[in-house]
């Protein structure tokens, strides 16, 4: 029986999140240590795409599923790219990714489908065509989506990202070690976009010219990481942070979280995704990397990652 496996990592934003949303420059990089896994293979019963989702307990014919259901549209939006019809199938999603806590979840889970299916089908993906159709799907999770998500995850590398513009590889000049902080707090993209949206409705001029201070704070990291500066790295995400917390955009416990890192050594902090919950990232060193994240464990975080970029 013809079996296929694939899977795509989670991610986090170093600079720019929301901000990229208004066309401002953005930096995100994959990480490889949480993935989306998706399994296809033939359909034992013979009818219909069967769909499982054992993290979330789910068991349902692609038939049966709506619309607005992210992983049917992944589906369906890949075999009419590869012009495959509906033939019987069993595709079962997992992930070690926590779900809207700004890794990049929806967004792996689809890139994950998107190539399994490619590969059953002998007919696999470039990254390009894996971000394009799994942007569609982001449009579900973000509403609007600035398709920085679906890019790196896609590519699987650190990117320079614009909204609209061909995507640009990021070199990275030395080893940059991140410890992520996840507060445990859900917090969906879709409503602090929409949030933010709306905030900015009434007074565009001053939510732009923040939205342009990100930027080039983005523009001035870009520089910095491809030279391996890490300090210069570390202080733009301090200061990346005190803007995100103007907008609003912040949470206490991601706070607590950055002001704990910075205390046992960071050489920056500040909370990386949507915001009011979700995660926080530390850039350390090799000799401070313990150090921060029982830190993290001790302020609060429910769960701390370290990956190096």
């Amino acid at each position: 029986m013809n079996t296929t496996k694939a899977t795509a990592p989670g991610k986090i934003i170093l600079f720019g999140e929301h901000s990229v949303v208004y066309g401002q420059p953005a930096i995100a990089v994959p990480v490889s240590q949480v993935q989306a896994t998706c399994t296809v293979r033939e359909n034992p019963a013979g009818a219909g795409i069967l769909l499982i989702a054992p993290d979330i307990d789910r068991r349902e014919y692609l038939s049966a599923a709506g619309d607005g259901d992210p992983l049917a549209l992944a589906v369906r939006r890949t075999l009419d790219a590869l012009g495959a019809g509906a033939p019987p199938l069993e595709i079962t999603v997992t992930s070690t990714i926590p779900i809207a806590c700004g890794l990049g979840s929806g967004a792996a889970i689809s890139a994950a489908i998107i190539r399994a299916l490619g590969a059953f089908f002998r007919h696999p993906f470039d990254p390009q065509q894996v971000s394009d159709i799994a942007f569609e799907v982001e449009k579900i999770y973000h509403g609007t989506p600035s398709g920085i998500d679906n890019t790196v995850v896609a590519f699987a590398q650190p990117i320079f990202f614009v909204k609209g513009q061909p995507i640009e590889r990021l070199t990275v000049g030395a080893p940059l070690t991140f410890i992520i902080g996840d507060t445990g707090i859900k917090s969906p993209t879709y409503k602090v976009v929409g949030d933010l949206r709306a905030r900015r409705s009434e007074n565009p001029a001053v939510y732009d010219s923040t939205f342009a201070r990100m930027g080039a704070l983005a523009q001035e990291a870009r520089s910095a990481i491809e030279r391996g500066d890490a300090a210069a790295v570390g202080r733009l995400m301090g200061e990346n942070h005190a803007i995100l917390r103007e907008l609003g955009i912040s949470h206490p416990l991601l706070d607590a979280l950055v002001s704990a890192a910075m205390d046992a050594g960071a050489l920056g902090a500040k909370l990386s995704g949507a915001g009011w919950g979700g995660n926080m990232i530390a850039l350390a060193t090799p000799a401070t990397a313990n150090a921060i994240g029982a830190a993290l464990t001790v302020a609060g975080a429910v769960r701390v990652i370290e990956t190096v970029v």
